[in-house]
């Protein structure tokens, strides 16, 4: 066969290729359906689970097999990710209603991860198997081959309640992300009802049934009032804070006591609260803390934090609200897929699609139980009437040859080949016109079915099959029969799974807190040469001048209300508040520099630290390794950003030196090859931070500026260059851009 080559745009293929890929992960890994609330993993681990009988009522089963069953059958992406998905439908306190029910470690509220699959058992919960995967057995859904074709799956569980609302949904797909939050079971299942009777209803009555947000963890919700738009948009910021309560405590201590937490605080970010709240205490911005302390248990969330007796409880709270993670956001963007795409959806439409699926399982449901019970009447009259004539058909069993004869003449009414006792008999047999379906049925009829009173209970089930399909017509021709069948079956699971309320909705009042102003003095900001930094107040300084002019590489003398701010030789400016410094004794280590700034130690490195006071008084030069110069007025780096570009630097540039303009006269640079120029430093000119500068010095190939030097007024004649003492005169006073002078310094 000829080899045939397809020529096609490099670039069309990518695009294509990178368009399935999107799709995939949008479609088919992270985003829910919104019919069930589901992602696929979690679709497939429920349908596995109840597929190996692991039902509520049963014995619990190994995770690790639940894992592997279906990874093997329906979902071949790894095993992390279906226990994951296992272990979050097992955590109560992430989601609104469990569905699963989880027997070992499964993790906890302040972080801890769950145990390895081998440790861990679980099984369903009641509400997963009477709710989302009840009547997979009656052709409600679809079913779809799995990845290999030979297992069948479901496309979408036969949830009847607004499990995307109850439980929620958080995923990252490829530009877009869903973050749905968890609702009231109870009051979602009133909404919906709502609005199976009235389809009109606006989002505002909705918000009659459907308060708001209803996190495991409890909490406040603050914003009510942007409720209303965040629903209709299914787009928006819910701020949410932690319940907190005032308790009396020993020898006149009051103890602030955190009982529910904001949802975002889940896992690792309470111990980054506790953190923060320490943080407070050492850098002293709060010194009203006796004591922390994390009680929490199985039975919920009490974190104590003791104050002082003089302390104001309410301006401390308010202070967790403002500075840590007590008062959060959840971003709200209720995404999923909806008739195979994705859509941002608010409340109504939400329930909108969920109706819709709910007529359209009870519409599959109810033909197939139809079905079914016209086939059982069917099969039952023809008993009842077989029941009738029993004589004659015991004749026709007796004198046929062989079973396909028998059931001939009671279909077709064919005597042919079978010996009857009288011509009266044949006549009657060849009036018989069972189908086919009665005919085996009386075939296969035991003899005990000729009791009296069996044949009673047979037409007393006639009667009962004759009922059903009375009831089922009912619902499948009478819209309101089937909408009354739902809302008994939303309001069946409402009186079973239905709790109350965790989370308080109000519109709370802006946290206020008044910060204790700080008495305004000098402080000395010391940085060692390993990036470890601290304050010292004057009188430490003084005291031990010689040490601390040992020790450190960079002495600050600033206000503890200022700012310092640290120039870096990639360009760097970073700021950091004199508040944010601990202070400490001479002799202490202080912290890393990187702890309280952007400041990266591994990428950079400081080349000048001032006060920004100072700053704003003088002007500074900036000296780059390829002699790049220039002027900068202090006033441009009084900025509020923690970060920002110092100066311009073309690449492979770097600064070699920030020096500030006080009374200097001459500036001095020394290249990497031994050449010194020496020029006044008014040949510089004054830029914007944004300009590279201009030349200072003419270098040789592969030289670079090694050092800088500035000659003041009052300056000492000489400097120090590799441990050599040099004279300014020696060298001669020239112009800027010139190649220098060389000395030797043997």
């Amino acid at each position: 066969m000829p080899e045939n080559i397809i020529k096609t745009e490099y670039s069309e293929v990518m695009q294509k290729s990178y368009i399935d890929y999107a799709m995939s992960v949008i479609i088919a890994r992270a985003l829910p359906d919104v019919r069930d609330g589901l992602k696929p993993v979690q679709r497939r681990t429920l349908y596995d689970m109840h597929e190996l009988g692991i039902s509520y009522n049963k014995p619990y089963r190994k995770s690790a097999r639940i894992v592997g069953d279906t990874m093997g059958k329906y979902h071949p992406h790894g095993d992390s990710s279906i226990y994951d998905a296992l272990v979050v439908m097992a955590q109560d306190f992430k989601k609104g209603m469990a569905l699963v029910d989880g027997h070992g470690n499964f993790g906890n509220i302040e972080g801890d991860t769950a145990a390895a699959m081998r440790y861990t058992e679980a099984r369903l919960q009641k509400v997963t198997q009477d709710a989302i995967l009840a009547d997979l057995d009656k052709d409600v859904i679809d079913f779809v081959p799995n990845f290999d074709e030979t297992e069948k799956e479901p496309s979408v569980l036969p949830c009847r309640i607004p499990n995307i609302l109850i439980n929620g949904s958080e995923g990252i797909a490829v530009g877009m992300v869903t973050s749905i939050p968890p609702h009231n079971i109870t009051e979602v299942i009133d909404a919906c009802k709502a609005y199976i009777e009235n389809p009109e209803i606006t989002t505002k009555q909705l918000m009659r049934y459907i308060k708001g947000p209803d996190f495991p963890t409890g909490g406040i919700v603050i914003n009510k009032d942007e409720l209303l738009d965040i629903y209709e948009t299914g787009v928006g910021k819910i701020k949410i804070r932690g319940k907190v309560d005032v308790e009396k405590g020993k020898n006149g201590h009051q103890n602030v006591v955190i009982s529910e937490i904001p949802y975002p605080m889940i896992g690792a970010n309470i111990s980054k609260f506790l953190s923060d709240v320490a943080d407070l205490f050492e850098s002293k911005k709060c010194t009203d803390i006796v004591d922390i302390s994390n009680q929490s248990s199985k039975e919920g969330i009490r974190i104590v934090i003791e104050l002082k007796k003089d302390a104001d409880p309410q301006n401390f709270i308010n202070m967790l609200y403002k500075k840590t993670r007590l008062e959060d956001t959840f971003g709200v963007n209720m995404l999923s897929i909806a008739d195979g795409r994705p859509e941002t959806m608010g409340l109504r439409d939400i329930l909108k699609h969920c109706s819709a699926f709910y007529y359209e399982l009870n519409r599959r449901k109810y033909t197939n139980l139809l079905q079914k019970e016209n086939e059982r009447k069917e099969i039952q009259e023809g008993l009842i009437r077989a029941c009738n004539v029993i004589d004659l058909i015991i004749e026709i069993l007796r004198g046929s040859k062989d079973r396909p004869m028998a059931k001939r003449c009671l279909v077709e009414g064919d005597t042919t080949g079978i010996r009857f006792k009288s011509k009266e008999s044949e006549i009657m047999a060849a009036m018989l016109r069972f189908t086919e379906r009665q005919a085996n049925a009386i075939l296969e009829m035991r003899l005990y079915k000729l009791i009296g009173l069996e044949l009673d209970a047979l037409i007393k089930e006639h009667d009962e099959t004759m009922a059903n399909i009375f009831r089922y017509e009912d619902i499948l021709e009478r819209h309101d029969s089937m909408t009354q069948v739902i809302l008994n079956d939303l309001e069946q699971f409402k009186k079973e799974f239905g709790r109350k309320r965790r989370t308080v909705i109000e519109n709370g009042e802006e946290a206020v807190y008044e910060e204790k102003k700080i008495e305004e003095a000098d402080v000395y900001v010391l940085m060692d040469r390993f990036g470890y930094i601290k304050c010292i107040d004057e009188n430490t300084y003084q005291r031990n001048i010689d040490t601390v002019k040992e020790e450190n590489k960079f002495i600050v003398l600033c206000k503890n209300t200022g700012k310092i701010c640290m120039f870096t030789d990639i360009g760097q400016l970073h700021t950091v508040k004199v508040s944010d410094i601990p202070m400490g004794k001479a002799k202490d280590k202080g912290i890393p520099v990187d702890n309280i700034s952007s400041y990266t130690s591994k990428n950079e490195q400081i080349l000048m630290i001032a006060s920004q006071s100072e700053l704003n008084l003088y002007r500074l030069v900036f000296v780059t390794k390829k002699a790049l110069c220039k002027i900068v007025s202090g006033g441009e780096f009084d900025v509020s950003r923690r970060m920002i570009a110092s100066t311009k630097l073309n690449d492979g540039d770097t600064i070699v030196n920030v020096g500030i303009v006080k009374d200097t006269k001459n500036i001095v640079l020394v290249s990497t090859d031994g050449f010194f120029i020496r020029f006044p430093l008014e040949e510089l000119p004054e830029l914007k931070k944004t300009a590279a500068g201009v030349r200072g010095m003419k270098l040789s190939d592969n030289a670079d500026v090694e050092a800088v030097y500035y000659e003041n007024i009052d300056s000492e004649p000489n400097f120090t260059f590799r441990d050599k003492q040099i004279e300014y005169s020696k060298i001669k006073l020239s112009k800027r851009d010139g190649k220098g002078t060389k000395l030797r310094l043997g």
